[in-house]
C-alpha cells in the first residue's frame, strides 16, 4: 500500500523540482567543467594516472520555520534526496521578533537533523523597520538564506509557498495597483541563477497540513500568521474568506490561475521592452523621448522602469505612480522639472533626451 495521497503529492512536487535542479546543474558543470577536464585528463594520462573525480552531487536546502507548509516540505525533500543524485541539507532562520524564538529554531534544527539532513543550521537575524515589519522581515530573511546557501555553495533552496500563498500575494498586488508583475505572484523559481524554488504551488495549504499530521510530525503555527496586525493575517483569515463566502468556493484555484496567467503575459512583455530598449537609445546610451512615445504603454513604462532601476532606485520601492511621472516627462511635456525618485535618482528632459542620474 501506497503512502497517503497528501503525502504522495508533496513527495512528487518535490520529486519533480529535485530532477531539474540535478538536471541544470550537471548541464552547467559539463558546460563550465569540460575544457578543463579534458586537460586535466590528458595530463594525468601522459602521466599515467587516473582522471580527476566528478564535482560533487548538487545541495539542495530546505527553508524550514517549523511550520506545516516548511515541515511538510522538509520531510518530502528527505525522502525524496535518498534516491537522487542530491545532498539535503536545512536551515531556519530565528528573526527575534517573540520571546523563545531562538529555543524553537533550535527545535527545529533537532527535528531536521532527525530526518537525516545535513548540513542543518539556524541562522539569527535582526528584522529593521524599513517598508514595514513584513517586509522587513522578509528582507532579513532572504539576506540569511542568501548568505547561508553561498556559504554552503547550495544549489536550490526550497521555499514552502503554496496556491494559497499564491493567491494571498495575487490579492496583496492587486490592492497595491502595482500592475500585472504584482498580480503574477511569485514564480516557481526566482533568485539568483533560479536559487529560490517553491514546489507547493499548485498544492493548497491543507494538503501540507494532512501530510504533517499522517507522518507525525510536529509543527508550530506562528502566531503572527493570526496576529490581525499583519496585513496577510487578515486577508488570510478575513478577506479570502469573504470572497469565497461571496464568490462561492474556488477563489483561491482562480487567482493562482490568474498568476500564471499574469506571470506569461508579463515576461512577454519584459522581452518585447528588453528589445525595445535597445532601439529607442542615441549614441551615448540615453533614451530618446520620440522613440519612446510611439511605444505602447505597457512596453514604455518597462523601459523606464527598468532604466531607473539600472540607474540605482531600489525595485521594491518603486510603484507605478512613480513611473507615472516619468511617463509624462515623455507623453506630457510641459517644461516641468526633474522627476525625484527613491535611490536618490533624478529623471529630467533635456534635449529630447531622458537624463537619468544618481545624486
Amino acid at each position: 500500500m501506497g503512502p497517503h495521497p497528501a503525502v504522495a503529492a508533496i513527495r512528487l512536487a518535490v520529486r519533480r523540482v529535485l530532477h531539474d535542479v540535478v538536471t541544470e546543474h550537471n548541464r552547467h558543470t559539463e558546460q563550465a567543467g569540460r575544457a578543463e577536464f579534458a586537460e586535466a585528463g590528458a595530463c594525468a594520462a601522459g602521466r599515467g594516472g587516473a582522471l580527476p573525480e566528478r564535482p560533487d552531487t548538487p545541495l539542495v536546502l530546505v527553508a524550514c520555520s517549523g511550520g506545516a507548509d516548511s515541515m511538510a516540505l522538509a520531510s518530502a525533500l528527505a525522502f525524496e534526496s535518498r534516491k537522487l543524485p542530491v545532498r539535503a541539507g536545512g536551515i531556519t532562520v530565528d528573526h527575534n521578533l517573540q520571546p523563545g524564538s531562538g529555543l524553537r529554531a533550535a527545535e527545529v534544527v533537532a527535528r531536521l537533523t532527525e530526518m537525516r539532513l545535513d548540513p542543518v543550521e539556524a541562522v539569527a537575524v535582526h528584522v529593521g523597520r524599513d517598508g514595514g515589519p513584513e517586509a522587513a522581515a522578509r528582507d532579513a530573511r532572504y539576506a540569511a538564506l542568501d548568505e547561508a546557501a553561498e556559504r554552503h555553495g547550495a544549489a536550490a533552496v526550497l521555499l514552502g509557498h503554496t496556491r494559497d500563498d499564491q493567491a494571498e500575494t495575487v490579492l496583496l498586488g492587486l490592492a497595491r495597483g502595482s500592475g500585472i508583475r504584482s498580480l503574477s505572484g511569485m514564480a516557481a523559481a526566482s533568485g539568483p541563477a533560479g536559487r529560490y524554488r517553491r514546489p507547493f504551488l499548485q498544492l493548497d495549504r491543507q494538503t501540507a497540513r494532512k501530510a504533517c499530521m499522517v507522518q507525525s510530525l510536529p509543527v508550530w503555527d506562528d502566531p503572527h500568521n493570526i496576529d490581525p496586525a499583519y496585513t496577510r493575517s487578515r486577508l488570510r483569515h478575513e478577506g479570502l474568506p469573504a470572497l469565497e463566502k461571496a464568490l462561492g468556493k474556488g477563489v483561491v484555484e482562480a487567482l493562482a490561475r490568474t498568476a500564471q496567467l499574469s506571470r506569461d503575459d508579463a515576461d512577454a512583455l519584459d522581452t518585447w521592452a528588453a528589445e525595445a530598449a535597445r532601439s529607442v537609445r542615441d549614441d551615448d546610451g540615453r533614451l530618446e523621448c520620440a522613440g519612446l512615445a510611439i511605444l505602447p504603454p505597457a512596453v514604455r513604462r518597462r523601459v523606464v522602469r527598468r532604466a531607473v532601476i539600472d540607474a540605482g532606485s531600489p525595485a521594491g520601492s518603486l510603484f507605478a505612480r512613480h513611473i507615472e511621472e516619468v511617463d509624462r516627462l515623455i507623453t506630457g511635456w510641459r517644461g516641468q522639472g526633474a522627476i525625484n525618485l527613491p535611490g536618490r535618482v533624478e529623471v529630467r528632459r533635456q534635449g529630447g533626451r531622458l537624463v537619468i542620474r544618481q545624486s
